[in-house]
């Protein structure tokens, strides 16, 4: 059972940095500016967290946003001990606004994958 959640963490982790660093490639070669470079580094975890929920949605039975909301609460701890713990940074309205968002992306990803599970 904790093996779904962990590959689905190791897809929101693996498209995150894959992600990034093509667009640090992109911006360091020059075909994004740091306007456009700073908003693709804003739709990436968003988008990490679609996957993820997409695949956990996918090796669900049921209750695809049970599922992606579970996921998305593991990474959201994950991202909280990394930032306030790590860096010691504080939490603002932003912060959890953005945060709403990636588990809204992570839910929203599950059912999506939920529905779109192989039949067999």
């Amino acid at each position: 059972m904790i093996q779904k959640y962990l590959k689905s963490f190791l897809v929101i982790m693996l498209s995150f940095l894959l992600l990034i660093f093509l667009t640090t490639v992109f911006h360091h070669f020059n075909f994004l500016n740091s306007t456009v470079a700073g908003y693709i580094k804003m739709i990436i975890p968003i988008v990490s967290m679609l996957l993820g929920g997409w695949f956990i949605g996918r090796h669900s039975k049921e209750n695809g946003w049970l599922e992606g909301l579970k996921i998305g609460l593991i990474f959201l701890v994950f991202l909280f001990l990394l930032s306030y713990l790590g860096f010691q940074e504080g939490m603002h309205l932003k912060t959890w606004l953005y945060d709403g968002i990636l588990l809204i992306s992570s839910i929203l990803g599950s059912m999506i994958g939920i529905n779109h599970k192989k039949t067999t």
